[in-house]
């Protein structure tokens, strides 16, 4: 288990690997920080790496092989701090360096890799917190909106309880536009996603549900009922593990997702379009997922190609991310509905010229590393956020404020 420890002094050398459209925001808004003397940016991609360092003298681009683990040991000399932004499947490679350069661990996502799924990939992180603390470091999983923002908010709606009975985590995703624009990260994933069977903890369990599972109309403050499925995510895995520990024993965690995007893959994935199976057609073998992945349009990423989208128009511009907790408060039935809030697509790109979903996972990721950077997590070990305590908590609200990133409260007993 995590053990606490004092706290750090302030970093002044971190490194970024995997300089995307997450990386990069939160290289960027390292290089702003006060202290920090050097962000080593590394990607396989030189080109990516070196675009980013130009927005300050603080940035040093590195091409680098995160399957080579001297690699990024050489790269890492002297850092405090690897933010890993790469895919699940190098976290063990990385979690290895950190060790080897005594530079504290943070990732975006645990699971699933490619040799294992959702549960084993995130057991096999949780299970390294012994190594983690015998070398006094941190390693911080799953940071950046959902999972992430969504991990605190939950942990600080559920210390109001005496018990938590249900968590449902629920992102309603309603930015679509006139361009034919159907997901704002990578289709590849976002499809992969949706046709995967999810993970739920019901019951003090964990059960795997098919695709789609319980379709439900979910009233959403400020927006009204929309259409909610299970979604494979990280959440219902790390809180049902953690249940008993930082989540007042909850029995039941839901990961829910709906929205256009969600809607075109459901109807995809009825028609076989999501299967990884080759079909005949007029004696041609065809993998129907092929088909998916050359014809859907890749998501906008740069700021000419997010301005040719708003100039287009959009068709709706509709978000909600709802954290709520059912319990038991004062001896009664309660609920805490918690929402998220921030900037949606237009704003966005107003504010720094870049898509919501980049901005709200990439800005949130970031203050975990800033956290890091200013010597606020005291845990030592491995773990998700929901493990951070109530001033760690409260300084990342405050901190996301400044960003336009804000949580609204609100607490109801039940009848």
């Amino acid at each position: 288990m995590p053990a606490k420890t004092t706290r750090g002094l302030k970093m002044k050398k971190v490194m970024v690997l995997g300089i995307g459209a997450q990386g990069s925001i939160i290289a960027r808004r390292l290089m702003e920080e006060e202290g920090i003397v050097e962000v080593v940016c590394a990607d396989y991609d030189q080109k990516a790496a070196e675009e980013i360092v130009k927005f300050s003298n603080k940035g040093k681009a590195v091409r680098l092989d995160a399957t080579i683990f001297d690699d990024i040991v050489k790269a890492a000399k002297g850092c405090e701090l690897i933010v890993n932004a790469l895919p699940p499947e190098f976290n063990m490679t990385v979690m290895d360096a950190c060790l080897e350069t005594k530079a504290h661990y943070q990732d975006l996502a645990s699971g699933p890799a490619r040799d294992m799924g959702f549960i084993p990939a995130i057991e096999r992180q949780l299970g390294r917190s012994a190594e983690f603390e015998q070398a006094g470091l941190a390693a911080l999983t799953n940071t950046g909106s959902a999972p992430g923002m969504a991990n605190v908010i939950t942990r600080e709606a559920c210390d109001l309880f005496e018990s938590v009975e249900t968590i449902k985590i629920c992102v309603y995703d309603g930015i679509w536009s006139n361009k034919f624009t159907p997901f704002w990260w990578s289709p590849e994933t976002a499809f992969g996603d949706m046709a995967a069977e999810g993970v739920i903890y019901e019951d003090k369990q964990f059960k795997t549900v098919p695709p789609f599972n319980n379709p439900e109309m979910m009233e959403f403050k400020y927006l009204g009922p929309r259409l909610m499925f299970d979604h494979e995510h990280e959440e219902p895995v790390t809180m049902g593990l953690l249940s008993d520990k930082y989540l007042k024993g909850v029995e039941n965690v839901y990961f829910r997702f709906g929205g256009p995007g969600c809607e075109l893959a459901r109807h995809f994935w009825k028609m076989g379009l999501l299967s990884e199976e080759a079909i005949d057609i007029k004696g041609q073998k065809v993998v129907p997922m092929d088909v998916v992945r050359k014809l859907t349009p890749p998501a906008p990423k740069y700021k000419n190609e997010i301005k040719a989208v708003l100039e287009e128009g959009m068709a709706s511009e509709e978000n909600a991310f709802l954290v709520r907790v059912d319990g038991i408060r004062n001896g009664k039935k309660a609920r805490v509905d918690a929402y998220f809030m921030g900037p949606g697509l237009t704003d966005s790109f107003k504010l720094a010229g870049i898509s919501h979903e980049t901005y709200g996972t990439g800005q949130c990721a970031f203050l975990f590393s800033k956290m890091f950077v200013n010597g606020i997590i005291s845990t030592r070990g491995v773990f998700p956020p929901e493990a951070l305590n109530a001033e760690e908590r409260q300084y990342y609200f405050r901190e996301s404020e400044k960003l336009k990133l804000t949580v609204e409260f609100n607490m109801e007993y039940l009848v």
